[in-house]
């Protein structure tokens, strides 16, 4: 059963609505009630209607003994007023008011939807270069903040409904924001690396900067979200004398540093060419050493086998001499026994030379006589838009029997002027003769 029904005091009923066309929060009263008139401008007919758009939110505020009480009603909502909706109101109302008194209690809509704008104006303040605290650089910052209620309950907590005033409020978020954005601006030289002189460049990177520290002051303090903010200008007063000598002091100290940094360069490359030029002839003396020690060692090779023979003969002539000393005896007559065994040992000794002197002629004889090895034939193949290879004979021949390689295909070797069919080359051509196929089986 509904709490309200005409009241028997036969008063007027209300339409409880906001038709405000901009507006943020805005209190109900009755027709005809002016701020804190009568009591009667709280008071609030049964069966009455309220009639709260989408994107809009109503707030009940009952004064209780144990302080503020609230029900809140978020739209579309057009109906009279039930029990079911307002729980708070539902527990406050009883037989003491016998169904004829109407009850008390503030009514707000608060705008869910809309967006609120602010725009801001920062005066001149100075920003220093942290390497030159001497001189300060006078700024102006200008742009626009745009935020809107999306927790009203911390929004109601934070703000004092009754008497509410959309400039009041909006006078006290512009001063936060001037004081975040005066902060950020003047410590972005030392915090972020950004140039005094080249600030006003800069705006996209401030802006961001300054929204990251911003948006949670304004949801915490205001109870509302920044849904953006806008710097249109950081403007510098060129005509300052801060801006004048701090100009001239980067100047100077920039062109000291890119001399600096050219001297730098040039002796770097003249370092590098050094370097370069010491390096290529190191790596031609060691070729060269190379190429000498190879050399050598080849030449050492060819002369071994002569080398070899004069030592052996060597050998072989002191064994000589030593054999003749043994076909005398002493006082200088002959040694029978001597000489015999001489004669045998010189005979062997005759033989191994004799040995030896083939060897190293046979070797001079196959060193001198033995052919190079024949050139590897190797032929490249193009078949079907692309090239393969080289393919050796042995190579090519399977490629025939694979079907691969025909005597319309192209191919080309090292020494051909161009490309030519396989048919129509010479040292190919044996390549497709056809063999004899094996013979008939026999018939019965």
């Amino acid at each position: 059963m509904g709490l309200f029904g005409r009241g028997k005091s036969g008063g007027q009923m209300n339409v409880i609505r906001c038709d405000e066309q901009e507006y943020l929060v805005w209190k109900w009263r009755p027709e005809g009630q002016d701020v804190n008139s009568t009591t009667r401008e709280n008071s609030i007919r049964y069966g009455s209607s309220l009639r709260v758009k989408d994107g809009e939110l109503a707030v009940f505020v009952y004064k209780q003994k144990d302080g503020a009480m609230q029900d809140f009603i978020v739209g579309p909502y057009d109906e009279t007023i039930k029990t079911a909706n307002f729980p708070v109101l539902a527990s406050i109302v009883g037989l003491a008011f016998g169904g004829e008194s109407p009850f008390q209690a503030e009514i707000y809509f608060i705008n869910l939807s809309g967006n609120v704008q602010i725009k801001f104006g920062i005066p001149y303040f100075d920003v220093f270069d942290p390497r030159f605290l001497d001189f300060g650089v006078p700024m102006a910052v200008r742009g626009t903040i745009t935020f809107n209620i999306t927790d009203y309950k911390g929004f109601i907590k934070l703000n004092r409904l009754i008497n509410f005033e959309l400039e009041d409020f909006k006078k006290q978020i512009k001063d936060a924001v001037t004081k975040y954005i005066k902060q950020v601006v003047s410590n972005c030289p030392s915090d972020n690396g950004i140039p005094v002189l080249q600030i006003e460049r800069k705006i996209l990177e401030i802006n961001e900067i300054v929204a990251s520290h911003l948006g949670k002051r304004l949801q915490e303090d205001f109870g509302v979200n920044m849904k953006g903010i806008d710097i249109a200008h950081i403007e510098v007063d060129k005509e300052a004398d801060g801006y004048r000598e701090l100009k001239a002091i980067t100047a100077t100290q920039t062109a000291k540093t890119v001399s600096a940094q050219t001297d730098i360069n040039i002796q770097n490359l003249q370092d590098t060419q050094r370097i370069n030029a010491e390096n290529i002839e190191n790596t031609l003396r060691i070729q060269r050493e190379e190429a000498q020690r190879v050399q050598r060692l080849q030449t050492e090779t060819n002369f071994m086998g002569a080398h070899a023979l004069d030592q052996q003969t060597s050998v072989l002539k002191a064994g000589a001499e030593n054999l003749g000393y043994m076909g005398q005896i002493d006082g200088g007559d002959m040694n029978p026994a001597g000489l015999m065994t001489g004669m045998m040992m010189g005979g062997a000794m005759g033989g191994q030379m004799a040995n030896m002197m083939n060897q190293i002629g046979q070797q001079v004889q196959q060193q001198s006589v033995t052919p190079p090895p024949p050139p590897a034939i190797s032929y490249m193949l193009y078949a079907n838009g692309a090239q393969s290879g080289p393919y050796n004979m042995q190579q090519l021949q399977q490629l025939v029997q694979n079907g691969q390689l025909t005597p319309q295909t192209y191919v080309w070797k090292q020494g051909m002027a161009n490309w030519e069919v396989a048919g129509q080359v010479a040292e190919l051509s044996v390549l497709f003769v056809q063999q004899t196929p094996p013979p008939p089986p026999m018939m019965p």
